[in-house]
């Protein structure tokens, strides 16, 4: 994993060493979505606690804002942001505390420009997940880890109105995991791994 994970940045940073093939005034675009979270919530060995008592995270609706530069027509870079989300995490179907998840992701993309206004694309990148207020389960008994690296998978489409503005729909999977901590030890991981269905606005400069 760690592996593969290199080999993504390595690419991304090559990408983004390559001048520009089309310098206009519409290399940039953004996009602001409503966008739900659906956690996979698989648990490893160790979990669940007890044998029974599932750990997961709630899923939930969140905003989204994402910025692209275009190398060329075909050729994007999205950086995907929002601000740091509370996520709701039960035991056994009950809430019992919460966490803070700020999840940015950067990917490629390639789009497919010659269908008029209906502007598929599809994308490949990284996400890296930064947890704060992480020992707020259990009362505290239990923590989950700081962060977390994965991959990112993204099919989508622009439906552009007129020139600059279309509308957006998009769906990621995000590969996301964290250790959970119980007194201080590890007691197992939960893999989030979300699915996420946007909807939005796309406006083109």
């Amino acid at each position: 994993m760690k592996k593969n994970t290199l080999v993504c940045c390595l690419g991304l940073a090559t990408l983004l060493t390559v001048p520009v093939a089309q310098a206009d005034d519409s290399a940039w675009q953004v996009r602001a979505r409503a966008v739900y979270l659906d956690f996979d919530n698989s648990q490893s060995d160790g979990l669940p606690l007890g044998g029974t008592t599932k750990v997961e995270a709630e899923s939930r609706w969140i905003p989204e804002v994402d910025v692209s530069y275009f190398f060329t027509k075909n050729i994007a870079a999205e950086l995907v942001l929002t601000y740091p989300q509370t996520i709701d995490i039960k035991v056994g179907g009950s809430k019992q505390g919460e966490i803070k998840a700020l999840p940015p992701s950067l990917l490629v993309q390639y789009h497919y420009t010659e269908l008029g206004a209906f502007q598929p694309y599809a994308g490949v990148g990284l996400n890296y997940t930064i947890f704060s207020d992480r020992k707020n389960i259990l009362d505290g008994a239990a923590e989950v880890d700081s962060s977390s690296v994965g991959l990112v998978g993204q099919l989508g489409f622009d439906y552009m109105i007129n020139k600059n503005w279309g509308v957006n729909l998009d769906v990621k999977y995000i590969q996301m995991d964290t250790d959970v901590k119980v007194g201080g030890s590890k007691v197992g991981s939960v893999g989030l791994n979300p699915w996420t269905f946007g909807v939005g606005a796309t406006y083109r400069f």
